[in-house]
């Protein structure tokens, strides 16, 4: 159940974790589906037997723009914003790469405000994105994302 937040709230949240995502698996399907749409198709992400053998982490990994892609999946189930028309991906500040995701694995997504910019016609809200990998020291991908949000 996705946690609400009126608009006019969003400026005071600035600094404060907002919600957490449920586990998500990435499975080998995902990855090799993901893999053919973008025609990043190498060994690594879409060949399990010779990750396997050749591959440091002895199994294929997710690629880190599908980490990446899930980051909207995952604030859809866990965020709402009440009286939003309309949401879009603006674009992102900074992206990192930080810990392999091996095939199988689950991710979360962890979520704080970090600036509120008002527009006319909505709020550009900048969100700290962080995707934790189960059971990982370090998350496998952060993330500052530019949502839109129009009224």
């Amino acid at each position: 159940m996705p946690t609400s937040f009126s608009l006019a709230s969003l400026s005071a949240l600035a600094g404060q974790e907002l919600a957490v995502s449920d586990w998500f698996t990435i499975d080998q399907a995902r990855i090799t589906s993901f893999g053919e749409i973008t025609g990043d198709t190498q060994w690594i992400h879409c060949d399990p037997e010779r990750a396997a053998v050749e591959s440091p982490f002895k199994t294929t990994i997710a690629h880190g723009f599908l980490t990446l892609s899930l980051i909207p999946h995952l604030v859809e189930q866990t965020l709402h914003f009440e009286g939003a028309r309309l949401a879009l991906n603006y674009g992102l500040n900074r992206v990192r790469f930080v810990t392999p995701v091996p095939a199988g694995s689950r991710v979360r997504g962890r979520f704080a405000m970090a600036q509120v910019k008002s527009l006319d016609n909505g709020l550009d809200l900048t969100l700290n994105c962080t995707v934790e990998l189960d059971g990982a020291d370090k998350p496998a991908c952060v993330a500052e994302w530019i949502l839109r949000v129009l009224v």
